[in-house]
């Protein structure tokens, strides 16, 4: 028999991992060309790693009941955990050096089309 804890971890994740398609879908539609999904290094996660031009953004997703309860989701220890990623991915990744480096943040509410919100935060450490 499996623990109702389990079964709420797994319908968790598959909501996570329909928000992050969703998002992805989002940004695609404005221009940006999907590079990475769930990357994990250094203790942290980025969800997506997304290319426009000269730009290269490492983007949290993030989806609750509501848009500002997912605004209040991504706290300090979540920005330095996905800080640490972002730094150990552009170390091994040394094309990322000559682009535009920052962090975004992709909000999904309720029933609503994402909501795209550029440099979210700052990279610590860059």
């Amino acid at each position: 028999m499996r623990r109702p804890d389990a079964a709420r971890r797994r319908a968790s994740e598959r909501r996570g991992r329909r928000a992050e398609w969703l998002a992805l879908a989002a940004l695609m539609l404005k221009g940006y060309r999907p590079l990475a999904m769930r990357v994990s290094a250094s203790g942290g996660e980025i969800d997506l790693i997304v290319r426009r031009g000269a730009t290269l953004a490492f983007v949290e997703v993030k989806a609750r009941g509501s848009l500002i309860e997912a605004q209040e989701a991504i706290g300090a220890a979540k920005r330095r955990r996905f800080s640490r990623a972002v730094r150990t991915w552009v170390a091994r990744h040394q094309f990322a050096a000559g682009l535009t480096l920052r962090a975004d943040a992709v909000f999904i509410g309720g029933r609503g089309w994402p909501v795209h919100l550029p440099d979210a935060f700052p990279i610590e450490g860059l």
